[in-house]
């Protein structure tokens, strides 16, 4: 359900059912039922299909969250670009039900982004090759001895004039009218009932004036014997409205240009290796655990790990780094990237809707198509708005009729639809929606996904940052910092090339992360006989006959090896600063240890620096122990720190924060980080983290840098701003075309705002909202 007229179809479905009382809530998405004898769901269930609508009742609420969703990258969605039944999307192209603006489509590709633009355009086209020749007969009544007559007379001309509007105002222009009777019916008074009710009487009031001439007073006539005609009026004024949905269509599309980059990231085929042949695939049929063969320079289909092989891929279209990044076999690569100039095998871990690149698609789609809560206001503004025009509209006719001496009735009546005309509000339904979507599509290239628009204003006001440690501060994997050596005769190069030997036979994080470092001197692994992994103490084997081991403190104890005093004082200093340590030795005596910390990224500190130069309060809170805290903190430079800290001790300290007024983000990356980024005013995740902690936060770092949050903030800024500017140039047109197009200036300079001028400067206003939001995305973060 998306809106009260959802909530109420649901409710009424659900009392549809004999011996059943149904209340239902739109926000928790929830239906309480009281009944007189047990009803089983499936009961309620054939109701709400009975009643139409994609609707569906349950008892556990995972089952309903599990039907697939729509995802852009498979099917277009519509929705309207004024939000006025929410986050509601349409199957089929149109107009709003509700404000009769064209439903928008969620880019699934250049064929459905243009086919509305498209279409708009070629009955531009028709409108202008009709509308011209009208404006030109009508023009040249003004030129003294008008050439015109010498083939035909005034009334012959207005007939043709007549027959010129037809394909204006029955086709080009139709859908005008269609969605200006809609919102008459519905009582959603929008810019087009202006359009509809202004245009619509000028061209009705010159059809009776050219059929029935007799019945209109002197005043009407010229001194030709005709009555004053207004067929280029109308034709002009719609012509130009079409123009500004035509600049809109168009807008649209390139608001949605980077989702467009992004789709066409996607390869159609693959080369799938089956029984140890390669064959090529479309998309379509790969599977998850199927294996992939990437060719030099292509594209990676779908999201999976290297089985085989190594590669240099190019992530700057998801990431924004524009370095390649090295990849050995069990690295993770990403659909939409860039091979370099290796083949390699891949493992399909994930396809089609859960790939990374359409997880983005489908949160810049959501995003752009939510409604900021800042809409609200022109929303507001817009419902008093019309009416009020409308009434101003009337007077200007009454004020023209009572108080103007010649031709009264044609000034009374040019001027009040001049007031209709420029005052429609289409720009002020487009200064929110323009700047979220262009910043959301901005936001998409700099790798901050923004899940809707209400974290995009939320943002801005935010003043304190929440930081968890381990992954998002830190790199969140173990790294060797250094060894520790038990004597100077200890040869470093040699000891080395043991544990190399030793831990690649092992799968322990730890394990990997000496191998990493030993890797990065060059060093190479020899053969080890007798391998065994011990669980949860480390691991021992022959190198050359002789037994190592590598492993904690317990399983030295066990084996009774000895640690030297020197080595045991520096691994005691080095665990009070929370490191972890793994020692080597061979069967009497430990000959080193491994020192091994989750390090700090390079870019926490500048990060927490740019932040803090704003004026926010950055705070950690980890789940590490006090000594590693105290470390981070002052290393950091941070605010304040707190260890030890729950999930639920997370969640406690940002009600707290708030409870004294603050504004809080939170920024995690794990599960457990998952609450309190639901809590928080604004959840920030790390790309490089759960799915869970993603899912749970309103805006998600691809990168997983901590300085995109000072970038997203300031792309908050940046919008709000840009929607306020957007709000002023809506309603300063209108503001000050009403009185001119009214005849304020008559007394004085003896100039009128004529329909068409009033028209054009209305268009000038959407063109100036368009204009501005397009602006943002030639701004720097």
């Amino acid at each position: 359900m998306s809106c009260q007229g959802c909530r109420s179809h649901v409710e009424k479905a659900l009392n549809s059912v004999e011996g059943a009382k149904a209340t239902v809530d739109l926000e928790k998405a929830e239906a309480i039922i009281e009944m007189e004898h047990h009803i089983s769901t499936d009961v309620f269930e054939k109701a709400l299909q009975a009643s139409g609508g994609n609707y569906h009742i349950g008892q556990n609420p995972q089952t309903l969250l599990a039907k697939p969703k729509p995802v852009a990258i498979q099917g277009a969605l519509y929705y309207c670009p004024m939000h006025c039944e929410g986050d509601k999307t349409y199957a089929k192209p149109g107009s709003c039900p509700i404000c009769g603006m064209d439903l928008v489509a969620q880019a699934t590709g250049i064929e459905d982004e243009n086919s509305t633009y498209q279409n708009l355009l070629f009955k531009l086209k028709i409108a202008i090759a009709f509308t011209l020749p009208i404006f030109v007969i009508s023009m040249t009544d003004m030129i003294p001895g008008n050439p015109l007559f010498q083939w035909a007379s005034m009334n012959t001309w207005n007939w043709v004039e007549l027959a010129l509007s037809i394909p204006v105002v029955f086709y080009a222009t139709w859908m005008f009218f269609e969605r200006a009777w809609q919102s008459l019916i519905s009582r959603h008074f929008n810019m087009f009932t202006l359009i509809g009710i202004g245009a619509g009487a000028a061209w009705l009031f010159s059809l009776i004036a050219l059929f029935f001439p007799s019945i209109f007073p002197h005043q009407f006539h010229s001194h030709h014997g005709t009555v004053y005609v207004y067929f280029e009026a109308a034709t002009v004024i719609l012509t130009l409205v079409l123009l500004g949905q035509v600049l809109e269509a168009r807008a649209h599309g390139k608001t949605n240009a980077a989702i467009r980059e992004l789709l066409k990231l996607v390869p159609n085929e693959a080369t799938l290796i089956k029984d140890g042949k390669e064959v090529i695939v479309s998309i379509d049929q790969i599977q998850v655990q199927d294996l992939i063969r990437v060719k030099p320079g292509e594209k990676i289909p779908v999201d999976g790990h290297i089985q085989d092989g190594h590669a240099s891929i190019d992530e700057s279209m998801i990431s924004g780094e524009p370095i390649p990044v090295d990849k050995q076999a069990g690295d993770i690569v990403r659909a939409g990237s860039i091979n370099g100039n290796t083949s390699f095998v891949l493992q399909t871990d994930k396809i089609g809707a859960d790939t990374l690149l359409s997880q983005i698609i489908e949160l810049v789609h959501r995003a752009s198509s939510s409604k900021a809560p800042i809409q609200k206001m022109a929303d507001t503004i817009s419902s008093y708005f019309v009416p009020a025009v409308v009434l101003s509209s009337l007077l200007t006719f009454m004020a023209w009729a009572l108080l103007a001496d010649e031709n009264a009735y044609t000034f009374a009546f040019v001027n009040a639809i001049a007031v209709l005309i420029i005052a429609c509000p289409c720009a002020l339904g487009l200064a929110t929606p323009m700047s979220v979507m262009v910043g959301v599509g901005k936001g998409a290239q700099h790798g901050i996904l923004i899940k809707n628009a209400e974290a995009l204003e939320k943002l801005a006001e935010v003043n304190v940052v929440i930081i968890d440690k381990t992954g998002t501060v830190t790199e969140g994997k173990p790294s060797l910092e250094k060894m520790l050596v038990s004597s100077e005769e200890v040869i470093e190069r040699d000891v080395w090339q043991k544990i190399v030997s030793l831990n690649s036979l092992s799968e322990h994080p730890l394990a990997k992360a000496s191998v990493n470092f030993a890797k990065n001197l060059g060093i190479t692994a020899i053969k080890v006989d007798h391998f065994e992994a011990l669980l949860g103490k480390g691991v021992l084997g022959q190198i050359a006959g002789k037994t190592y081991v590598i492993g904690n403190q317990k399983l030295l104890e066990e084996r009774r090896i000895n640690i030297p005093v020197d080595l045991f004082k520096q691994v005691i200093a080095e665990q009070k600063l929370g490191k972890t340590i793994s020692y080597f030795a061979d069967e009497k005596e430990a000959q080193v240890a491994l020192v091994i910390s989750d390090k700090i990224k390079e870019s926490s500190q500048q990060a927490i620096q740019d932040l803090q130069s704003e004026g926010l309060q950055v705070i950690l809170l980890t789940g590490d122990n006090q000594e590693t805290a105290d470390l981070v903190g002052k290393k950091l430079g941070l605010d304040a720190w707190k260890a030890q800290m729950l999930p639920q001790s997370k969640l406690d300290e940002i009600v707290r924060l708030q409870a004294e007024g603050k504004k809080v983000a939170m920024a995690g990356d794990g599960i457990n980080d998952a609450p309190a980024l639901s809590k928080a005013d604004i959840g920030i995740a790390m790309g490089t983290g759960t799915d869970v902690a993603i899912e749970s936060a309103e805006i998600t770092l691809i990168k997983g840098d901590l300085r995109d949050i000072a970038k997203a903030r300031k792309l908050s800024q940046m919008v709000i701003r840009n929607i306020k500017e957007n709000l002023f140039f809506a309603l300063g047109y209108n503001v000050l075309g009403i009185p001119i197009a009214a005849g304020i200036l008559y007394p004085f300079f003896g100039t009128l705002l004529s329909p068409m001028l009033a028209a054009l400067a209305m268009s000038f206003s959407s063109v100036s909202v368009i204009s501005n939001s397009l602006r943002l995305r030639g701004k720097a973060l």
